[in-house]
Parts: structure tokens; sequence; C-alpha cells
């Protein structure tokens, strides 16, 4: 019942959820990450020593130059710039260390998210799909994962360390003079407004051309994919249009995310600059007047620097975690999508089928519209049904129902005394064997295809299907036989040799319930009666849909069902109908096939 009430949420559109705070997605993210607790523990202590180094060399500096120019001491000093010289060479081999680790850990991370991104859409209902443009699903797999993998890589690591160096070098400046702190402070109120007025509008423009950057992805993918149609039907002006509009959507959204970005290394470096000039103002003032020493006031030049550097950094690398921050809560808006899995628990698994199959009174509704209304029958092991009716009639959707891609409002389906409800959909699917008139071939070789069937089958068993299915003849002309490798768009292939294919790898299924969306609709007349003679043997045995669009593929089904507006508004054999000179009648009667009637 609960996926009853879910299915038309998965068509809402991005705009309807609801903005998650960042703080959630970053406790997400780095939960991800704890993953690898070890890795990262080892990297937040190099970035500790590394943050301690360098706020230590500085002070080292000031306190070389005043041992030399005070006490007079070169052996000192040499000494003192020997510990100096070891201090930079731990710093930066500890630099190198803690980026070399974090990346392990990062690119971990993103591979663990990227596994479980792509896991959880193959678990997605079928209702996920139909209101989401592919490439808007491909923009977050790639893109937005990139976007997490990047910042990840380098920002994490910043983050920290300057958050380190920031408490270090303050807690270094109050050691050396609480005066020339207080100077340095002056301008840490301009940085906090300034930074507060930018990020409050590059969060959403960042947000915004994610979006807009997995839109205009989906454009192109469905652009590309209809390349036919649109040349057919010659609106490539119209197309480009709108690719053009999308694309300075994007472009906006771009150039004002960067722009305000923009403005924040600019803002910290006059800041940081005017910083250090009153510093070494005052500084100069303080060492003249004998408030510090020159070394003390060289020392606090270089913090008063590295004081602003780490607010600079963390002000660059927020910019790169709002970028992903918002391909990551992107990323976790699928996550949180429920499966076909989720809440099947308590259902049990299918092991063996008859294939006695009843509709009991069954309405179903997609987007509001009534699609069944009320729809009973029955079929039985063995028989035949076909159906039949104008496009959009339901008869897509009475199979699409049978499979669980959606689940029924009202009234039961029930599969041998069972309601499909009650049994898990894997195992309720792996009973079917589904042709469809749209044939799907994966880049690989014609065996790995017709195997797809049934992973664990033979080779032999491959050759025993493709014979069935009358394939084996054509295949055995191709240059390498069933080792001959498909390519993605499936060049070299006729429209009736990929049918073939896929009959071939139905059959291999041995499925005890075969659905047939017209399997032969795409072969010549010579090798369809061939196939349907292979089909009518096939038959034996299994319960059999057909949806049918030519009339000869339906002639001897068991029962035929007339569907208009959802509603079964005949059924019978062909026999019956004709003498009823009704709906199926009157499509006869006109001499049209009914593959002008399809779904």
């Amino acid at each position: 019942m609960q996926m009853r009430q879910n299915n038309r949420l998965y068509g809402r559109t991005e705009r309807s959820r609801p903005t998650k705070p960042y703080s959630v997605t970053l406790r997400r993210l780095w939960k991800e990450m704890g993953n690898w607790r070890g890795k990262l523990f080892l990297v937040m202590v190099l970035v500790a020593v590394n943050a301690a180094l360098g706020v230590l060399g500085p002070f080292m500096i000031g306190y070389s130059l005043d041992e030399l120019i005070y006490q007079k001491s070169s052996i000192s000093f040499g000494l003192l710039l020997g510990i100096l010289g070891l201090i930079y060479l731990s710093y930066s081999l500890t630099g190198f260390l803690q980026n070399y680790f974090m990346i392990e850990v990062a690119q971990n991370t993103v591979y663990s998210m990227r596994n479980k991104l792509f896991s959880h859409l193959l678990n997605l209902p079928l209702a996920f799909f139909d209101k989401r443009q592919h490439g808007e699903l491909m923009s977050r797999v790639t893109n937005d994962m990139d976007n997490v993998s990047s910042t990840l890589n380098s920002s994490v690591i910043q983050v920290f360390s300057s958050l380190l160096t920031l408490t270090g070098t303050f807690i270094f400046m109050l050691i050396l003079s609480p005066l020339l702190t207080a100077v340095t402070l002056i301008v840490i109120p301009l940085m906090f407004f300034g930074m507060r007025w930018i990020t409050n509008r590059t969060g959403k423009l960042f947000k915004e051309q994610q979006k807009n950057l997995g839109e205009l992805n989906g454009y192109i993918e469905e652009s590309i994919s209809g390349q036919k149609i649109i040349k057919v039907f010659s609106q490539e002006s119209i197309v480009m249009e709108e690719f053009l509009e999308k694309n300075r959507k994007l472009k906006e959204s771009g150039y004002w995310a960067q722009t305000y970005s923009g403005f924040i290394p600019k803002l910290m470096n006059l800041l940081n600059n005017i910083s250090f000039t009153i510093v070494a103002f005052a500084g100069g003032i303080f060492a003249l007047k004998g408030l510090v020493t020159i070394g003390v006031m060289v020392s606090f030049a270089e913090y008063a620097r590295q004081f602003t550097r780490p607010l600079h950094e963390l002000a660059n690398q927020f910019n790169a975690l709002l970028s992903a921050i918002a391909g990551a809560e992107r990323v976790f808006d699928i996550l949180d999508m429920e499966t076909e899995e989720e809440g099947e628990k308590d259902l049990f698994d299918l092991d063996q089928i008859n294939g006695d199959i009843r509709f009991e009174k069954v309405s179903f509704s997609y987007e509001d519209a009534k699609t069944i209304r009320n729809a009973s029958f029955s079929i039985h092991l063995g028989e035949t049904l076909a159906l039949v009716g104008p496009t959009g009639a339901g008869k897509t959707t009475i199979i699409n129902l049978l499979m669980r891609f959606y689940d029924v409002d009202e009234g039961r389906i029930i599969v041998d005394g069972k309601d499909i409800d009650t049994i898990k959909r894997g195992s309720l699917r792996r009973h079917i064997g589904f042709v469809l008139q749209d044939v799907f071939l994966f880049e690989g070789s014609i065996k790995d295809n017709i195997r797809y069937g049934r992973l664990d089958a033979t080779d032999e068993e491959v050759i025993e299907a493709a014979k069935q299915a009358n394939a084996h003849s054509f295949i055995m002309k191709l240059p390498n036989g069933y080792e001959t490798v498909i390519s993605q768009d499936q060049n070299g292939l006729s429209q009736g040799e990929r049918q073939l294919l896929s009959i071939a790898r139905a059959l291999l299924r041995n499925p005890k319930i075969l659905i047939l969306d017209e399997a032969t609709s795409n072969i010549d007349s010579v090798t369809e009666l061939k196939i349907q003679e292979a089909l009518e043997k096939l038959k034996e045995g299994r319960t059999t849909f057909v949806i049918a669009h030519r009339l000869n593929t339906i002639l001897r089904a068991d029962q035929i069902l007339v569907i208009d507006g959802g509603q079964i508004v005949e059924r019978g054999k062909h026999s019956d109908l004709m003498k009823k000179r009704g709906y199926y009648y009157r499509l006869y009667q006109s001499g049209l096939e009914l593959h002008q009637y399809s779904v």
C-alpha cells in the first residue's frame, strides 16, 4: 500500500522539493567520509602538525633576528636558522602527505557514493523516471559527483588547516603583543560583513547553476537521441532556440555565481594589504618607542599576513563548498527516494509459478487521469490473451500493472491465488518474459545480448534459443557469428534482426508468463511465418499476453479484450466478436490493420 501512495510523488519536479540547510548536507558528506576513518584521522593529524609548523616558522624568524641583533650571537643565529630550515622542510613534507592521503579518502568516498547512486537509480520505481530527463539524471551521476570529488580533494584539508592556522596564529599574536593583536583585528568586522553579503547571494546562485546544468544536459541527451525525428520534421531551428534559452539561463546563473564569488578573493586581498599596512605602521612606531623588539615586529608582520590568509583561503574554499553542497544535495535527493525493495521485507518470494492470472475490478490513475477502469478478466495456464484498442486505451498499462511497474489504485491482481501486492517485485518479474516492439540491445556481442535473458545460460542454450527464434541463420552470416559486437546504435542490423534477437533473449529466460508487444511487427512476411510457428510452440505451457497491432497475430487467441478509454468494452474469441458486429467487428471490416491503433 505504501507504494500506491507514493506513485505520484516520483513525478515531482526539483522545485517542489524543499531546500535543505547546508549543515544537513555537510553532515551527510562527513558521514560518507567516515567509512575511511583511519586514513581520515591520519590526514587530520598531518594537517594539525602542518598548521603548527606553519605557525612556528614566523616566531622562529623573529626570535632569530632578536638573537642576532640584541645578543650579537652568530652561533645561536646559525643554529636557529638550521632549526628554521628543518621546520619548513617538515612543513612541506607534511603538506605533501596530507594531500596524498586525502586524495585517497576523497576518491574512495566519491567511488562509494557514485556506486550507491547508480544502484539506487536501478532500484527506483518506473514512475520515478516518467518525468525525468535521462540527461538530467546522468548529470547527477557525473557533473554533481565530480563537483563533490574536486571539493573533497582539496577543500576539506584547506578548511581544517585554515581553522587551525587561524587559531594558532591568534594565540602566538597574543603572546607576542596583545596591543598589536588588537590593531590587527580592526579589519575583521569588515571581512565578516563583506563575506556575509557575498555568500548570501552565491549560495542560491550555485544551486541554480547546478539545476540549469542538469536541465541543459537532459535537453542535449534528448536532442541527440531524437535526431531522426528532429530532421524528419525539420525542427532544427526550434530545437536550437530552446537550446539557446537553456544555455542562456546556465550562462547567467554561472556568470553571477562566479562574479559574486570573485569578489571574495579581491576583497580579502584588499583587507589583507590594509591589515599588513596598519600592522607595519603601528609596529614601527611601537619598535621606535621600545614597546616591542624588531624581531617581534617582523614576526608580527608575518603573523598579520598569516592571520588574514586563512580567512582568505576559507573564503575561496567557501565558494567551492557551496558548489559541492549544491551537487551533493542533488545526489542525496535521489538517494532519499524510496526504492522498490524498501518495504518488501514482509513480502515473499515466488519460487514456482503456474501462470493463472486474474484481474479483479482493477482501477488505476496516472497523473490524476483514470487510465484503467474496473477491469476484470482471467487467463489460465497455456492460454493466450490479446489486448486490442486505440492509442491510449490502456493496453500497455494493464501489462505494467501485472509487472508491478505501478501498483493498482483499486482492486486486486491475482497470480496463482496470491495477490501480487504480497509478492516481491523482482521475484514476480523473474517468471515473466517481455518482448517489446521497440527493441533495446546493449553494446556487446550477439551472444551476450541473448544471454541477458538468463546470465547463467550455456553457449549451447543461447544457440538453441536463437534457433527457436529463427535468428541462428542470420547470426551465422555475420562476420564473427555469435561473437559479433553490436554498437550502441546497432549499426548493421535491421529492425527485423534486432527483433529476432529480442525474442531469442526472452525465450532463453523460459518464462511461465510471456508478454509480446507485437513481437513480429518489424519482421518481413517470410520470417514472420517462421516466427509465428515458433511462437505457437512456445506458447504451450505458458500464459501469453499479446498487445495486438495486426489481426493475424490474434486470430487464434483464446481470448481477446477490446479496450477503449481504460474499459473493457468487448471480450471473446475472434469468431465470437465478429458475430457480435460491435467495436471489434468494425475494426476488422474497416480493412485497417490494428498497427494503426497501437498503444
